[in-house]
């Protein structure tokens, strides 16, 4: 008897919870707390701060075509009419070292921090922003010293499109599930 009421009182919890099982999980990634009035979003060429040679642009086009792919807004490369405008700039690529190899640096992290705004145009409210994002990646460098971010990115382009794609990716994300 004891035993059954043991297995009934499981049988209701795991009957209560269950629903919640796949709560949020299917959705994320697909999300958007965006007000309904938000179709049209503004996405100008990101401010580069940096001596790192075009990053604004490969960060800016990797955001648009995040937004893109979520499929429910269409996007500007400008501020003019659209419902919200996302606003970059690329404060600062660094690299450090990381990791050494008979005392030449072999590992580097690459840390690029930016100033992100995302602001409903109609009301001017600021919807999202980040004054200080960052993103970091670790990358081994096999050709000896890299002494400085575009001495890296002129060497290792893939390395750029990572980096780009990772932090629209992030902002993104961000942006649409609030976080």
């Amino acid at each position: 008897m004891r035993h059954a009421h043991r297995l009934l009182g499981h049988a209701v919890v795991l009957a209560l919870l269950l629903p919640l099982a796949g709560c949020g999980y299917s959705l994320a990634g697909r999300g958007s707390f965006l007000p309904e009035s938000i179709k049209i979003i503004g996405v100008p060429t990101f401010v580069n701060d940096t001596p790192v040679y075009d990053v604004e642009r490969r960060l800016t086009e990797r955001v648009r075509s995040e937004f893109i792919g979520r499929g429910k807004w269409t996007v500007k490369p400008d501020a003019t009419g659209v419902d919200a405008l996302l606003n970059g700039e690329v404060v600062s690529i660094t690299l450090t070292p990381a990791a050494f190899n008979e005392g030449q640096a072999s590992r580097y992290v690459l840390t690029l921090t930016a100033k992100i705004e995302f602001k409903d145009v109609k009301t001017g409210k600021v919807l999202w922003s980040n004054p200080s994002m960052q993103f970091r990646e670790e990358y081994d460098i096999t050709n000896g010293t890299t002494p400085d971010a575009s001495t890296f990115f002129g060497q290792d382009q893939n390395a750029l499109d990572r980096v780009s794609l990772e932090f629209a990716r992030a902002i993104v994300s961000a942006i649409l599930e609030a976080f």
